[in-house]
């Protein structure tokens, strides 16, 4: 009997994850086909923050309200806080980060030649960090790694995204793209078909945006936490039941450098607030 009973509770879990998988392809539109083509027409990028309720653009905005702002808070902090084995702060090389900062994050990812690749922000820090001040690695998605990645980025709020015109990022931009469209996991589904054919419905009760990068790291509701765009995007990967790719990974820099492209002149806004 208990065998039995433990069996129907599985069977009713996956009739429920089936029930919720067809209502978002219904919500998705036409009972669940999506449509491989591109957009129909072509429109000026606009942030994910242009797809919310008023409330939570509002709360974005406000930085007493922005819960964003309590990590950027903590990365001031580390800024000015000696730190390894050198005792040296960040602001002993870069003084004011309101003057050091101002732009880095809109332009990144960018190429850095002792990598010979491209390298997003955190990683940008991380570099400075072990090889400048000689200290130890922070884990991704650290509260220290996250504040200090929210607090520069925040530099650049109200900047426009400006892509590196380097040709030695063309190849890396490319497989991002070409990520971007690939369908992926057990649903079978590619980012574009979210985040461009069906970009402006509903799904699970928030409105789908088309990709962006502007507001990362994010204070997302979902989380109820700060959290950077690859953990986003590894989220996404698992939404639709794929391996998601580990932190750092070469694949996600490259699917950022593609979304980057596509929110080239999109406001920064650091740190984005989101459902």
């Amino acid at each position: 009997m208990k065998r039995q009973a433990a069996l129907g509770a599985v069977l009713a879990i996956a009739l429920a994850a089936l029930g919720a998988m067809a209502a978002a392809e219904r919500d998705l539109g036409n009972a669940g086909q999506f449509d491989d083509s591109p957009p129909a027409a072509t429109v000026a990028p606009r942030p994910g923050s242009a797809f919310m309720s008023p409330e939570l653009q509002a709360m974005q905005r406000d930085d007493m309200a922005n819960p964003g702002m309590l990590w950027v808070a903590d990365g001031e902090a580390l800024w000015r806080r000696p730190a390894g084995a050198s005792e040296r702060s960040c602001a002993s090389c870069h003084g004011a980060a309101e003057q050091s900062m101002r732009g880095v994050a809109a332009r990144l990812p960018a190429f850095d030649a002792a990598r010979r690749g491209a390298i997003d922000l955190r990683q940008r820090i991380e570099s400075c960090r072990q090889d400048r001040q000689i200290d130890e690695p922070w884990p991704p998605e650290s509260q220290r790694s996250l504040s200090l990645e929210a607090y520069v980025a925040h530099q650049s709020r109200g900047m426009p995204i400006a892509p590196p015109d380097d040709p030695r990022l063309a190849a890396a931009r490319e497989r991002g793209r070409k990520l971007f469209e690939q369908r992926i996991g057990q649903l079978d589904l590619s980012c574009a078909q979210c985040h461009d054919a069906n970009a402006g419905r509903r799904l699970g009760g928030s409105t789908i945006p088309p990709a962006d990068t502007s507001g990362y790291p994010v204070y997302r509701l979902e989380w109820q936490a700060l959290g950077s765009l690859q953990r986003r995007l590894r989220n996404c990967m698992s939404g639709v039941r794929a391996q998601p790719y580990e932190f750092g990974a070469q694949e996600l820099i490259d699917l950022e450098l593609h979304l980057n492209a596509r929110a080239e002149g999109v406001a920064v806004e650091t740190p984005g607030v989101r459902p």
